[in-house]
């Protein structure tokens, strides 16, 4: 079952069925099974039929699957061929540039659908595309390919076109988005930091390449002791009184502040 807060998706690649094995038991919330950019041309086949095969039943954990980018060659089979395996959780959609995409893929399918926006058009549409149809249940950036269409050197250069697309998820009802993939697998210290700037951002959990990013991701977003402490006292607070109100500490409680409080010690749980 999905965790109700998901924080770690783990990316593998579909033609290494062995990888994918290990992956579902990794301590993943959902494994991702990768048809685009982990598979080599003359693998597509064999990697959706090795997928296909997986999915004929329900996994321990959810599995989502990255399709080739609309418009390939393989995206139509990807999904035709997917669409109503048991054990598919969800299609993850690469280079959506507009809500076209969307609800072409929509019409195709019963599958959950997530959509990786990955170019200046795609981050200036973003709220077009989140809110394009109800089977639509995330957006989230492609940041590598985001970069070289941008002509991004520096990490903080990205910083705008996250907020576009946290904002634009936040106001089509849809989740936060996880971050990106940090591609360094050997940098943990380097993913921390990284991944503390994505939860000042507004970011909920982030995407793997390699199992050992999995605890410090998870870790980073993950309450602390001190957040924990707060939402229990405006919970309590909130309680036993009616209205906006002042907290002993100078802290105000609205409507808001209860919800968030809410929302930490519901990942709170998973500790």
């Amino acid at each position: 079952m999905t965790a109700v807060f998901p924080l770690t998706w783990l990316y593998v690649p579909g033609d290494r069925p062995h990888v994918v094995a290990k992956a579902l038991t990794s301590g993943a919330d959902i494994v991702v099974v990768d048809l685009e950019d982990a598979v080599a041309p003359d693998r597509k086949a064999y990697a959706r039929a090795a997928t296909a095969e997986l999915l004929g039943e329900v996994q321990p954990v959810p599995v989502h699957v990255r399709v080739n980018a609309l418009g390939s060659p393989w995206a139509e089979r990807d999904v035709a061929t997917l669409t109503k395996a048991p054990g598919l959780s969800g299609l993850r959609l690469p280079k959506v540039a507009s809500p076209a995409g969307i609800t072409h893929t929509a019409h195709r399918t019963t599958a959950d659908l997530y959509a990786l926006l990955e170019s200046a058009l795609a981050v200036e549409l973003a709220y077009a595309v989140a809110t394009a149809h109800p089977r639509l249940r995330g957006i989230g950036l492609g940041e590598a390919d985001l970069r070289a269409d941008l002509g991004v050197r520096d990490d903080s250069g990205l910083d705008w076109a996250r907020s576009r697309v946290i904002v634009a998820a936040r106001a089509a009802g849809l989740p936060p988005p996880a971050q990106s993939v940090f591609p360094d697998v050997r940098d943990l210290e380097g993913l921390a930091v990284s991944c503390a700037r994505g939860r000042a951002l507004g970011f909920l959990g982030r995407m793997a390449i390699h199992p050992r990013q999995l605890p410090v991701i998870e870790r980073a977003y993950l309450p602390g002791e001190e957040e924990i402490e707060q939402a229990e006292t405006v919970l309590k607070a909130a309680a036993t009184q009616r209205g906006a109100q002042a907290l002993p500490d100078g802290g105000f409680i609205d409507a808001a502040v209860v919800t968030a409080a809410q929302r930490t010690l519901s990942l709170a749980r998973r500790r």
